[in-house]
């Protein structure tokens, strides 16, 4: 049965930032998260369990891209959150440097 094109994304635009969100984006916000836990606590366990979580989440990402109405914002939202846990790494690294 195909889907119905009403619900389809029209624009080659909005259907390339969708995928690109969802592929690279979510890949990339994943890594993200995973490497803000591990700035602040124990980074091997936390390289140990995310190598089964980043697929995990990964998977809800390129979920929750193909969902939203718009590709651009969701790219946006992708970007602001590693941004955001890119500085909670780097606060990580300066206040507990001796974590490994």
């Amino acid at each position: 049965m195909p889907a119905n094109p009403k619900y389809l994304t029209k624009s080659p635009w909005q259907r390339f930032a969708k995928i690109s969100a969802g592929i690279l984006g979510g890949y990339i916000m994943a890594i993200a998260i995973h490497l803000g836990i591990a700035s602040w606590v124990g980074r091997v366990n936390v390289i140990i369990t995310s190598t089964y979580s980043v697929f995990i989440l990964w998977t809800i990402l390129m979920i929750l891209a193909f969902l939203a109405k718009n590709g651009w914002k969701i790219w946006g939202l992708y970007l602001l959150i590693t941004i955001i846990f890119g500085v909670i790494v780097y606060l990580g690294k300066l206040t507990n440097p001796i974590i490994q």
